[in-house]
């Protein structure tokens, strides 16, 4: 077989292998369904955790629940809402109830925390929500 036959042939093979792979449905098992809420936060409780009375970080949705119970309210949905750093500290920006628990982190870094761009959800004093650039936000006194 002389080499621009054999070469034909390897770029055949080559056309043949991605087209099977292009072409071929996905057999494994994964989720197709997406669980969505919306809530008008002017209507409705909405409040971000990390630690419960004792200071003591609440690391998972059950425990969050006992501690929301223990409060005698109710968890409807719970959910992450960010990122966290080893010692389970927020990444970024978390003010609760006024407070500026961490800081907002506009540093440059690796890792998908620093993809860009990237945001913070935030709700104003008087429950406005709103998704902010990380670089653009300002006015942190109102959040």
């Amino acid at each position: 077989m002389s080499a621009t036959i054999r070469t034909i042939f390897f770029v055949l093979l080559i056309f043949a292998a991605a087209y099977l792979l292009a072409y071929t449905k996905y057999s494994g098992n994964y989720d197709k369904e997406i669980l969505s809420i919306t809530i008008d936060p002017k209507i409705e409780h909405l409040e971000l955790y990390w630690k419960n009375d004792l200071g003591e970080i609440l690391k998972s949705i059950q425990n969050l629940k006992q501690f929301v119970e223990q409060h005698n309210q109710q968890l409807l949905f719970a959910m992450n809402a960010g990122m966290y750093n080893k010692d389970l500290s927020p990444k970024g920006l978390f003010i609760q109830n006024t407070e500026t628990l961490t800081q907002l982190d506009t540093t440059d870094g690796e890792g998908n925390f620093y993809l860009q761009p990237n945001g913070v959800f935030y709700l104003n004093d008087d429950k406005t929500a709103g998704i902010e650039v990380t670089k653009k936000i300002r006015n942190k006194n109102k959040i």
